[in-house]
């Protein structure tokens, strides 16, 4: 069903279950003028298989999956941590990183980084949060897709921040030496306008822009 013609133009849903990843995206969407609409608000209870290989196959199939179902311009990301000493891991698969059954909990994932960095050199703990960000929107009647993708670059922490964000449990060990902080340790605001979620709205400046016009 297309629920899209309930909500003015100037918004955009927003394709997360992630309260603090909505929050986020209110912050910054605002910036652009448009308003956030959460899935609940647009009466979608549905969620796609996130098969994709990488960020971007991911965040391209959610914002496809749910644009189809609301007829609205739709956002989607996928994203987590990549860590140089880890090969990459826990990469795409940083939200189930334990295995199908296992305890995949904020807690769990952030102290399975410590366990396996424990003794990693210095000059061996680099590590980023990457996000792919897809947005879908209609233009002269036909979909319009864009996918970008950003990055906060920063160092594993020889020990986690205490306090972890609910849905972020990645910020909680990624220190970032620029700043001599750890991202997890950022009010929300702040947090979000560090985030590589601000980065990637950056870069879809223009097409916000078109779809606060309408």
């Amino acid at each position: 069903m297309r629920r899209g013609a309930i909500f003015s133009m100037k918004r955009v849903l927003v394709a997360t279950t992630n309260p603090a990843k909505l929050a986020e995206y209110r912050i910054l969407l605002r910036e652009h003028g448009v308003d956030a609409v959460a899935l609940n608000d647009a009466g979608i209870t549905e969620s796609p298989d996130e098969t994709g290989a990488t960020f971007e196959e991911n965040a391209l199939l959610k914002a496809r999956f749910y644009f189809a179902r609301a007829g609205m311009p739709t956002i989607a990301d996928d994203g987590g941590l990549e860590v140089d000493a880890l090969g990459g891991e826990p990469g795409v698969r940083s939200h189930r990183w334990l295995g199908e059954g296992a305890d995949n909990s904020d807690a769990a994932l952030a102290a399975e980084v410590m366990r396996r960095m424990a003794g990693v050199p210095d000059g061996k703990r680099a590590a980023r949060l990457r996000a792919a960000t897809a947005l879908i929107y209609e233009e002269q009647g036909q979909p319009r897709e864009r996918v970008v993708t950003a990055a906060i670059e920063g160092v594993i922490a020889k020990k986690a921040w205490p306090v972890i964000r609910p849905g972020f449990p990645y910020r909680a060990v990624l220190f970032l030496p620029h700043r001599n902080i750890f991202l997890g340790e950022l009010g929300e605001s702040d947090e979000a306008h560090m985030s590589q979620r601000r980065e990637a709205l950056e870069r879809l400046a223009p097409d916000l822009a078109r779809i606060a016009r309408r």
